[in-house]
């Protein structure tokens, strides 16, 4: 009887501490992802809708759409720093000028200018401050509205900004992907003051304050640099910022304030895509027909 109690009490398995700290793991990374979509939902969506973000939160597909494009940006700048090197690396160089990606009016008839432009930036600093607010913005954004909805509202400012830049700026080249990004802002802007009261006061206040702070310094130095520091070379547009703005502020306002809702029956968003059609065929008919720069 005492060798078989023995060889049951040797039988019985025993827990280490290793295996149960490898059990403890991923309750942990549940743990923290619990809390990164907490804070997700926070900032990106009214306080009623945070129990149903967190009910479905995941991150799959992950935000793809903002990485993929500020990739693609920075290969681009790495291409013309580095392989085309023009002292590209602090301020404007002539390669990127020669690019047949930046847009330029007297080139205007080569269409895919007027996005392609998104990819090539007028130096560090350009493409430092663009990268850090898509990447801080977007992926967030793209957490809680998915790729397609951010990549819309995305690329709808990039395309805008070209257009309005080619009608009230016609003799200006464009570079860089302010526009795209001044849409992710200008979204998330009306949606910080639309939903404002459902927020948590301070929380609001100090998103729109960030925003009008970035923004604010954002375009008045781009303002210096195109009206008061001469420059030689072409002179670069800050009409593609504000084109972006507005189209962040009507298309990006309503995808960014429809999380779980049907977009298609929703009539703000007809309104702004027919908005955005006919702004799009009046510049196409601008540049062909009406537009003083040369062809």
């Amino acid at each position: 009887m005492g060798d078989n109690d023995a060889e049951e009490q040797d039988s019985f398995p025993v827990q280490t501490d290793e295996e149960a700290g490898n059990r403890d793991n991923p309750r942990r990374r549940v743990r923290r992802v619990e809390k990164f979509h907490k804070n997700v939902s926070k900032w990106m969506l009214p306080e009623e809708l945070h129990e149903t973000y967190l009910e479905r939160a995941n991150c799959c597909p992950p935000p793809i759409f903002i990485i993929l494009i500020s990739l693609a940006e920075l290969a681009v700048f790495i291409y013309y720093a580095v392989w085309k090197p023009q002292k590209q690396w602090i301020t404007l160089g002539t390669g990127i000028w020669d690019s047949p990606l930046t847009y330029r009016p007297e080139l205007r008839k080569e269409a895919w200018r007027f996005v392609s432009y998104m990819f090539v930036h007028a130096g560090v600093e350009h493409i430092i401050g663009n990268l850090l607010m898509q990447l801080l913005l977007g992926i967030p954004l793209e957490l809680v509205h998915k790729g397609f909805e951010v990549g819309m509202v995305y690329m709808s400012g990039v395309l805008a900004g070209s257009l309005a830049s080619s009608i009230f700026d016609p003799f200006s080249a464009l570079v860089g992907a302010s526009g795209g990004v001044y849409a992710l802002m200008g979204g998330y802007f009306m949606n910080a003051i639309v939903n404002f009261r459902e927020m948590r006061v301070l929380l609001g206040v100090f998103r729109i304050l960030v925003i009008v702070l970035i923004v604010g310094t954002d375009v008045g130095f781009a303002l210096y640099r195109r009206f008061i520091v001469h420059e030689a070379g072409l002179k670069v547009s800050f009409v593609a910022h504000i084109g972006g703005g507005i189209a962040g502020m009507t298309i990006g306002y309503v995808f960014f304030t429809n999380y779980n809702k049907e977009l298609l029956k929703d009539p703000r968003f007809w309104m702004c895509i027919v908005g955005y059609i006919v702004f799009l065929l009046f510049a196409v008919i601008f540049n062909i027909f009406l537009s003083p720069a040369p062809a």
